[in-house]
């Protein structure tokens, strides 16, 4: 079953991080490394800030846009992975060892088949 694990971050830290100065413990290459062997890891990318996104939405057959995420958080999706596992606990384990779940939230959320 294909799995899509979304990757929140506190906005300012995340923004605010030098990619030439990853901390070990968020080094994601390793985990890259390790599901990528496990023949798990299927896709999966680093979005751009919150603040550049658009969020469309339709009313009325009105098409509306608004700036930014449509929900106001400090938490936002920072990135995302998409995944194939056996199960819903073997897709468990592997977000729980992507390194961004030490300070971040990582949300599992199995794809329609």
């Amino acid at each position: 079953m294909r799995y899509m694990l979304m990757v929140y971050q506190d906005e300012e830290e995340f923004v605010a991080m030098d990619p030439g100065e990853v901390p070990d413990d968020a080094e994601p290459m390793p985990w890259v490394r390790e599901m990528d062997a496990r023949g798990v890891l299927k896709s999966g990318n680093v979005l751009r800030p919150a603040s550049d996104a658009t969020t469309v939405r339709v009313r009325d057959e009105e098409t509306l846009l608004s700036d930014g995420p449509f929900a106001e958080s400090k938490e936002q999706i920072a990135g995302y992975v998409i995944i194939e596992c056996q199960d819903l606990d073997e897709a468990i384990e592997v977000a729980s060892k992507h390194p961004a779940a030490g300070f971040g939230t990582i949300e599992v959320r199995p794809f329609w088949e």
